[in-house]
């Protein structure tokens, strides 16, 4: 296994890691598809916010809260979560901004953590 970090107060590789069976090539993969992913799913939660859609926002953050729970990023989980609760009761926009926001702080660390280790195990294959 890699010298870096893989968990930390935002994510835990764990889960990822045992399905990989130490298979970098398949850590690889799936950080790459995490990677490519993760900004097309907040864009279009965002979007949906945007256009005060919150059938697509609890629809989207459902889809995503799954992946965010693969990588172990409980926290940012548990806030899809409340998006998607808030937004199937019909909440306040603002309410749900404020969760995205939550969400998208938690997640921008936690990608460039992604790209960097995404990055040495590349190197390794």
């Amino acid at each position: 296994m890699s010298q870096l970090e893989t968990s930390d107060e935002n994510f835990d590789l764990a889960l990822i890691i045992e399905i990989a069976d130490g298979s970098d090539e398949f850590l690889v993969e799936s950080i790459e598809m995490f990677l490519q992913q993760s900004p097309e799913q907040m864009g279009v939660i965002h979007g949906a916010i945007l256009a005060q859609d919150l059938t697509l926002v609890a629809s989207a953050a459902h889809k995503f809260k799954a992946n965010l729970g693969f990588f172990g990023m409980t926290t940012s989980q548990e806030n899809m979560l409340q998006i998607e609760k808030l937004a199937k009761a019909g909440a306040g926009i603002n309410e749900i901004i404020e969760k995205y926001n939550e969400v998208n702080a938690a997640l921008e660390p936690s990608l460039a953590k992604l790209h960097k280790i995404m990055a040495e195990k590349q190197a390794l294959l």
